[in-house]
């Protein structure tokens, strides 16, 4: 029998009603349904196994004592298959409501267009499909499925709550009402539930798990209790099965439609607007992640060929863009640019391969594309001052997201070539997310394809900005590429100019959290006031900049910082006048000269401190004054130049182009408003869930010290390797440690502080050591002990590299002990060693207080240099028998000596780590001299002695080697 839903009918025919019944039954179905699912799911699970089902990976009850909706309705059976089968129940009741609702928003109460009921019926039924996939693939069977079609419910449910809130019935108030506060009750849940995960799953918080089971079945709750107030809309929605044929067999029904209602596009063209931003954005975040690692891959090569690799040509990968200077080619990734973004994302997927050198190749090849995407997409919107201006705020917002996004990593980018799951990575998440965005882009530009990359028509006449009278090629292309460095240099992470400029305890300057997100303000500020472009770009302005430049450099601690926050503010509020100012010259000389000036200026600032493996390097040693004088002139060259741009385009923009301008300059703020909350809610986070340092061994009074070369923290395969490092000191319960070859604060490590998280995560007080603007590859102290005071020396170095040390007072148990953490030059330059070494044999004899040596001496056993160290500097060996050492020493004096061992890198660098275990003592001056008598560990105490799990073949890689286990002392 044929029948068939229709508006209205004309026809001989007569159709034939066979049933009827309200649509607020199939509200009532689906509320049902989905309910008993759930319930009788957690009633069951927790009558068979409870104990099972609330336990996680890390603890079980009492400290958990109720279970997730995941444990609940994916790992148990009977819970499980009851669960799935009254879920596949609800699934036609649920099709049934999203379809409906469309028929009455466009048919029958006419809220809504077809346009728009379309896109929300799109969206209900994408969000349904979703959660089957999460319902029936647990996270035991695929947990990044599981965890992909879990987002992709949630980030559905905001454009669904939204739009049916939209196109309610506003003569519906009950309905109305319930369905705001169900929508605000779901939202206003997600931030403590995130919370509590994270509480969770990084800091492992008993309890926390539970508490997060709450705010997940309260989602639930709302979510189904939101669908359940169509009951209200449908109380007089009445389904018919209609017999069209009218009895006849054969006859057929001639239908008519209804004529089709508009709607005010103001809503849905703000949703496209909001869409398109945050697209692009992430797009833009994409291409300040691969910009940031590609310096990072290239430094792994001649970190490990100690000298020119070849690799560092891919640096000159960024001057890709020049070929724009073929008209066709610009205006082809112009007009298919969400095409190419695409095509960049190989940058991202770089990390599958194993192979550093694929790993590289791949990230420049992404790189090229990108940067070439974004300048062809200025270039051809040069004549449209609104959409230009638009792409140009994205952009910047690009780098304030990469700020915010490594913060929430501990500096790590979760989607660099150098993090993969093991080491917290999120890599296919950021490969996904991009796919996501490019197509949005293809869509987008496919449904505008007279405007491309617009989100309104931008019909307005010719900038005549395109103008070159009056204007510089040669400034613009310089101002452009010294901005572009400055930014990546110095603010491509809201902790880099606090390191930069790091002094000693007590002024030891402010800590990357919470001050980092003060940083990203001021980067999120800068943006915000760039649109004001006769001011920005204004004499009196670049004063402030060089003063905020002038006061970074000169000054330490606090003031440093001060400036640097100043400098940022300056440089984000004349980077979109810069890159405006490029677009109106020549596009390949333009863009070859300004990246080369981007180029010139990060090898200058690689030079600076790796002066010893350039030729030539000798006349850039430490001259970070001379690359700051040269960044601020040919900013101001590029200002000067802007400045005239900026006077034509205020002109024009009075006539044209003002809705674009305003819609962009909008979302902009919102965005950085929404960037600075999220800032601060991460620091807020982290600062809470810091663990409060305390010594492993407090009952007995003694503490664990080791010395280790961490070669920047990357690993011997390119891998970021601070959690490997964080699981080797914990196992070796290092109470101080010092670490070397720590500085990354540069391009070429990334501008990263990894020392944040292991501090964070096992509970150390930080010294980072001399600041990078001291010109040094770093040594860095972590201390369980509050740090009294601490100095930091730069050694004689008249040749070689310079070499650093830490001297540092440290609270141990009540007594102050100082501590000296150092790095001396290498062999090259046997007279730098000579004189690095007395000096630091001066510090130690001064010094009235006990004393650990942790340093890096580059001298065999009993040469001269050893002798200087240890005897003029009053301190012992704590091994003199042990002849197998070359680089690490621990030396001490004023405690007794429990133990020595040393334990392989495990691949984590190409250096040993060293320990003593020592114990504090009443009378320091008793024990000044060693006695060197060794005893068996059998007469050790229990708890001094080293861990047995490094024994044999050890852990992770890491074993007690050369004497293949501790070796214990009298004193």
């Amino acid at each position: 029998m044929a029948g068939k839903v229709s508006v209205s009918a004309a026809s001989e025919v007569q159709p034939t009603t066979i049933t009827k019944f309200g649509g607020k039954y199939v509200s009532y179905a689906h509320t049902i349904c989905a309910y008993s699912a759930f319930f009788l799911a957690l009633a069951v699970g927790c009558y068979t196994h409870y104990y099972k089902i609330v336990r996680n990976e890390h603890f079980g009850y009492p400290d958990e004592w109720f279970p997730s909706v995941s444990a609940t309705t994916g790992d148990r059976y009977p819970a499980r298959a009851i669960f799935q089968i009254l879920i596949a129940l609800t699934s036609g009741p649920r099709f049934a409501l999203v379809f409906l609702w469309y028929f009455y928003t466009t048919r029958t109460a006419r809220t809504s267009s077809r346009g728009f009921g379309m896109f929300l019926l799109i969206v209900g039924i994408v969000r349904t499909v979703s959660c089957g996939g999460w319902v029936y693939i647990t996270s035991t069977d695929d947990h990044l499925t599981h965890d992909i079609t879990m987002i992709t419910y949630l980030v559905c449910t905001l454009p669904w709550q939204l739009g049916v809130v939209y196109t309610s019935a506003r003569n519906n108030q009950q309905a109305l009402k319930w369905r705001r506060i169900f929508t605000l009750a779901f939202f206003a849940t997600l931030p403590p539930m995130i919370y509590y995960f994270l509480q969770h799953k990084i800091h492992k918080v008993p309890g926390a798990y539970t508490t997060y089971a709450f705010f997940e079945w309260s989602l639930i709750l709302y979510d189904v209790a939101f669908d359940a107030v169509t009951a209200l809309d449908f109380q007089t929605f009445e389904l018919s099965l209609v017999d069209m044929s009218g009895g006849h067999a054969g006859a057929i029904p001639v239908t008519k439609e209804g004529p089709e209602d508009t709607i005010s596009p103001t809503f849905l063209r703000s949703l496209i607007a909001m869409r398109g931003y945050a697209t692009e954005a992430y797009l833009a975040f994409v291409f300040w992640s691969m910009l940031t690692s590609l310096a990072l891959l290239i430094w792994y090569f001649p970190l490990w060929y100690m000298g020119i690799s070849g690799y560092e040509a891919f640096l000159l990968i960024t001057v890709a863009p020049m070929f724009l200077g073929i008209r066709p080619l610009r205006q082809l990734m112009a007009k298919y640019r969400g095409v190419f973004h695409l095509f960049s994302l190989i940058g991202v997927a770089s990390y599958a391969f194993q192979d550093p050198a694929y790993r590289l190749s791949l990230t420049a090849i992404g790189l090229a594309i990108s940067t070439m995407t974004w300048t062809a997409t200025w270039f051809e919107a040069r004549a449209h001052v609104g959409s230009l201006e638009r792409s140009i705020l994205i952009w910047g917002i690009g780098l304030v997201l990469h700020n915010v996004v490594k913060m929430a990593w501990w500096t790590e980018n979760p989607i660099w070539p150098i993090m993969h799951e093991a080491n917290g990575g999120r890599n296919m998440i950021g490969i996904i997310l991009g796919v996501v965005a490019a197509i949005e882009v293809i869509v987008r530009d496919f449904n505008s394809p007279s405007t491309h990359h617009l989100v309104e028509h931008d019909l307005g006449p010719a900038s005549p900005g395109q103008t070159t009278e009056n204007s510089s090629w040669l400034m613009a292309s310089s101002g452009f590429g010294a901005v572009l460095f400055a930014l990546h240099s110095m603010y491509s992470d809201s902790s880099t100019i606090m390191r930069w400029t790091v002094d000693g305890y007590p002024n030891y300057g402010p800590e990357p959290v919470p001050w980092g997100v003060a940083t990203i303000a001021a980067l999120g500020l800068g943006l915000w006031i760039s649109s004001m472009r006769r001011i920005t770009t204004s004499i009196a302005w670049y004063a402030v900049g060089c003063l905020g430049c002038a006061v970074f450099y000169c000054s330490a601690g606090w003031n440093a910082y001060y400036g640097g926050l100043v400098l940022g503010f300056y440089l984000m509020s004349i980077m979109p006048a810069t890159v405006r100012a490029i677009t109106t010259h020549p596009p390949f000389k333009t863009l070859f000269t300004g990246f080369m000036v981007y180029n010139v200026l990060c090898l200058a600032h690689v030079w600076v401190v790796a002066y010893e493996f350039v030729p030539g390097g000798v006349y850039a040693r430490e001259r970070t004054n001379w690359i700051l004088v040269t960044l601020m002139l040919l900013i101001g060259c590029g200002v000067l130049n802007a400045h005239k741009q900026a006077t034509m385009d205020s002109q024009f923009k009075k006539m044209a182009q003002l809705h674009i301008i305003k819609t962009a300059r909008t979302l902009t703020r919102v965005a950085i408003v929404s960037s600075v909350i999220a800032s601060a809610v991460i620091a807020t986070n982290r600062v809470i869930s810091a663990v409060t340092p305390a010594p492993y061994r407090p009952a007995e009074k003694s503490f664990t010290a080791a010395i280790w070369t961490i070669h920047f923290a990357l690993d011997n395969d390119m891998w970021a390797s601070e959690i490997r490092m964080r699981d080797a000191i914990r196992d070796l319960e290092l109470d101080v440690v010092g670490l070397l070859e720590s500085d990354t604060m540069r391009i070429i490590m990334g501008n990263r502080d990894w020392a944040q998280f292991i501090a964070e995560d096992l509970g150390y007080y930080v010294d980072y050591g001399p600041s990078s603007m001291k010109h040094t590859w770093g040594c860095l102290m972590l201390s369980k002990f509050p740090i009294l005071q601490s100095e930091h020396h730069l050694l004689p170095s008249p040749d070689g590299e310079l070499a650093c040390a830490i001297h540092a007072t440290l609270d141990v148990y009540g007594q102050p002990v100082d501590f000296i953490v150092s790095h001396n030059g290498q062999e090259e330059n046997p007279e730098d060693r000579r004189q690095q070494t007395t000096e630091l044999a001066r510090i130690m004899r001064t010094s009235t207080n006990p004393f650990v040596f942790l340093g890096y001496v580059v001298t065999k056993p009993k040469q001269p240099n050893y002798y200087i160290l240890f005897d003029d500097g009053d301190m012992n060996d704590i091994d003199p028998t042990d002849w197998d050492r070359w680089c690490e020493y621990v030396g001490y004096r004023g405690l007794r000596r429990i133990g020595y061992a040393r334990v392989s890198h495990g691949k984590i660098t190409d250096t040993e780590i060293q320990t003593g275990k020592f114990q504090v003592v009443d009378n320091p001056r008793d024990y000044w001299k060693a006695s060197y008598e060794r005893i068996d560990e059998s007469q050790v105490p229990a708890a001094l002695r080293y861990p047995t799990m490094f024994r044999g073949r050890g852990i992770r890689g890491h074993r007690y080697h050369v004497f293949n286990e501790p070796r214990y002392f009298v004193h």
